[in-house]
């Protein structure tokens, strides 16, 4: 067996107990059957061997990499023992050892750490979560399998609580740059409780505006060798589920000490610019530690009716930022940026946790504007930073051709005509694509698309660029608060300023950057799962009767998946529900059609749809194709059996 049939895939256990792995080299999918499986758990990176080629089946021979070491379920008693049954219904049952219950009772929600996983999958219970169906329960599991705590270590707490007590004192001010004095406000979302960032305005005697961005600096009070700093190491960032925030710094740092509250003098790391007016050009540039107050907190809306009346307090200021803003926005976009424009989903939720109504938040100018001053001063410091021995980097590499060319594919289908330059389609191509498509229905799952065909952006001490912001230095250093990476980027920076030897090497930062990079992915994954439970959640409540829009989202071989337009729920009709005909999946243009009447499915496409099942366990939404008011469900199984042969033909081809 040569070393081509050995590869490294992430494990997807499928009906029937067969899992399926891809090979992102020949893009095979490989099956592996039940009694080959070698322990390894549902979304697990693993090693496989191919053992028959033309089959295109396999066998695990490794676990490379767990993608959970505990998961969340329901208690229960087994025989003489104890299980936890898990909410992830591909999870088998985990067995527990009596005297590792800890004092669990029998059918509350619980977190298991598995301790082994041969010959069957036994834990322990190191959190209870208490009532199975309330909300908190399931939003603390959600984070808890990610692997974030949404508790502190007592010394943690301790640590915080005791700088918190101890405020600013004379010392702490010592060695700053006071600019207490000049004008200051932060922009931020009205339900915001930590505020690391704000903007400061200053008009110089020669004509040119001073702008300062000034961010909470955190790295004075987590210093190395402490225990917020160890805790901060291993959650490296904050988590934002749809109810809640789990931060990576506890409370009294990051919504109390390092918050840049209104009116209260505040300790800051800053980048201060001397800005040409008419061109937004950086003709003069200063880093380093001050102290500040911020006047105002405003929050988006608010701001963006002072610009949109032209008249209101700090008017004169918000309209300066807000015309500069959209200077650095051309000139990103003329250089080769893509600027995309999602509009995100909120629920809003009643006194339980329960989706009552969703709202969509569209991003205003304000927002645009914060943004493009923190992509200011992230490039400005990481360009300082380039002849320094090494910096903490954030990277966004070019795409992978084989990625562009299903891109290429999927675009054609939309009508669009692209060509590969370099292995990838142009930038301005993809501009121009963005900006035909506004007003579409398929505007943002094109966007969505294209995101998906890029490169996931890390961080490293090794320098390649942003593709996506096409900046040739870039790195995040505006929220300390919330991400680790940034506490090591200022502390980088002083050391530059000072001249001082840093605390640790480039191998350990580079460590850390890998870690970082990972904990951002599990962060997100639980954001996802979050937002997931409260569609599910919410169209649990809706009328199985009522008809939706819908967007289709995706294909599969088992059907199409669907968005419902108003919440973005998402969820799937399956072949045997998009109507009377043999439906086809096409893996390479991710079309699902219809051999005998021809109809197709494609992304972006508006259809209308009812719900079928909804399952708040399984998190799983079953929607059904609606045609001039008629559903196009299947019948009966035991119908469909008798009276459509070809459906039988068509399964056994599957």
């Amino acid at each position: 067996m040569t070393q081509t049939n050995v590869f490294e895939g992430r494990y997807s256990l499928g009906k029937n107990g067969i899992a399926y792995i891809k090979n992102r080299d020949t893009q095979d999918v490989i099956e592996i059957p039940a009694h080959l499986h070698a322990g390894a758990l549902h979304r697990d990176i693993v090693e496989v061997r191919v053992t028959d080629a033309d089959k295109n089946e396999g066998e695990i021979t490794r676990i490379v990499s767990r993608a959970q070491n505990g998961f969340v379920g329901i208690f229960k008693a087994a025989g003489d023992g104890f299980i936890l049954a898990p909410d992830n219904f591909k999870i088998p049952d985990i067995h527990i050892p009596a005297e590792e219950r800890n004092d669990t009772e029998i059918g509350e929600k619980a977190f298991v750490e598995i301790t082994s996983y041969e010959p069957k999958l036994i834990g322990t219970v190191t959190k209870r979560l208490g009532s199975p169906n309330s909300n908190d329960a399931y939003m603390h599991g959600i984070a808890l399998e990610q692997g974030f705590d949404y508790t502190f270590p007592k010394d943690v707490e301790e640590e915080a609580d005791e700088l918190e007590k101890k405020g600013i004192t004379d010392t702490d001010r010592e060695g700053r740059r006071d600019m207490r004095d000049t004008l200051t406000f932060t922009i931020d979302p009205a339900d915001a409780k930590d505020f690391d960032d704000a903007l400061s305005f200053k008009k110089l005697d020669n004509g040119n505006y001073e702008i300062g961005i000034h961010i909470a600096d955190v790295s004075y009070y987590v210093r190395p060798g402490t225990a917020l700093d160890r805790e901060a190491q291993k959650r490296t960032t904050s988590v934002y589920l749809v109810d809640r925030t789990i931060p990576m710094l506890p409370e009294g740092l990051s919504n109390g000490l390092c918050s840049l509250r209104e009116n209260e003098e505040k300790l800051a790391y800053s980048s201060v610019f001397e800005i040409v007016p008419g061109t937004g050009e950086v003709v003069g540039e200063w880093f380093g530690r001050t102290l500040i107050t911020s006047n105002k907190r405003f929050t988006y809306e608010e701001a963006q009716d002072i610009l949109d009346a032209g008249t209101g307090l700090y008017a004169e200021e918000l309209l300066e930022f807000n015309r500069i803003s959209k200077i650095y926005t051309e000139n990103r976009y003329q250089a080769g940026a893509l600027n995309f424009e999602t509009h995100e989903v909120k629920f809003i939720l009643d006194d339980d946790g329960v989706p009552v109504s969703v709202k969509v938040k569209e991003r205003i100018d304000t927002n645009k504007l914060i943004e493009e001053f923190m992509l200011l001063a992230n490039n400005r410091v990481s360009k300082y930073m380039k002849d320094a021995p090494f910096f903490v980097y954030r990277i966004h590499d070019k795409p992978e051709i084989d990625r562009m060319e299903k891109l290429q594919a999927f675009l054609e289908l939309l009508g669009y005509q692209t060509e590969l330059k370099d292995g990838i389609i142009p930038v301005k191509e993809l501009q121009r694509i963005i900006r035909e498509s506004e007003g579409t229905a398929s505007y943002e799952t094109l966007q969505t698309s294209i995101v998906r065909s890029m490169q996931k952006a890390v961080y490293t001490t090794n320098n390649i660029g942003h593709f996506g912001l096409a900046f040739e230095h870039y790195s995040h250093f505006t929220s300390p608060i919330r991400r680790y990476p940034d506490v090591l980027a200022h502390r980088l920076v002083e050391h530059k300023i000072k001249g001082s030897e840093n605390e640790n090497n480039q191998q350990w930062h580079e460590e850390m950057c890998g870690h970082s990079s990972e904990q951002e992915q599990r962060a997100v994954t639980a954001e996802r799962n979050s937002i997931k439970l409260k569609q599910v959640e919410y169209m649990k409540t809706k009328d199985i009767n009522t008809i939706f829009e819908g967007i289709v989202t995706g294909a599969g071989k088992f059907g199409v998946f669907v968005a419902e337009a108003e919440s973005r729920s998402e969820g799937m009709i399956r072949l045997h529900d998009l109507g009377d005909d043999l439906w086809q999946y096409d893996e390479k243009t991710g079309v699902v059609k219809g051999r005998n009447k021809g109809t197709t499915f494609k992304i972006g496409d508006p259809i209308h749809i009812k719900i079928k099942r909804v399952d708040v366990e399984k998190r799983l939404i079953d929607y059904v194709l609606v045609v001039d008011g008629k559903s196009q469900a299947a019948p009966p199984r035991e119908h469909r059996r008798k009276s459509s042969p070809h459906k039988r033909k068509f399964n056994k081809d599957k």
